[in-house]
């Protein structure tokens, strides 16, 4: 059982430092995979190339964690390029499905 003051300093840390999801910087438009885009453009060698492609193209920057895909608030946070298409930890915000990202780790 968890004791109240632990409970208090999780709940705390969460408030002021934000929450954290471990998954994968993909784009709008693929989504949890992007398997279909990469077999149509045999140029894109990799989960980065498509994610950064997509970008280019008007998609937007998404977390995919446990299947599920979450917006992005912050899109010209520098981060989301650099780790394009690569698993990582993220913190930041949720509001509704949208995360405003605050630090992202690569995993």
């Amino acid at each position: 059982m968890i004791s109240k003051i632990t409970f208090a300093m999780i709940l705390l840390a969460t408030c002021c430092f934000g929450a954290t999801w471990t998954g994968k910087i993909s784009d709008s438009a693929c989504g949890v995979s992007h398997a279909k885009m990469r077999a149509a453009h045999s140029d894109l060698a990799s989960d980065k190339d498509c994610t950064l492609a997509c970008i280019k193209s008007g998609s937007k920057y998404v977390l995919v964690s446990k299947g599920k895909v979450f917006q992005i608030d912050n899109q010209n946070l520098d981060d989301l390029q650099k780790f394009a298409g690569q698993n990582v930890t993220l913190t930041g915000k949720l509001t509704g499905d949208a995360i405003e990202v605050t630090s992202i780790v690569a995993k």
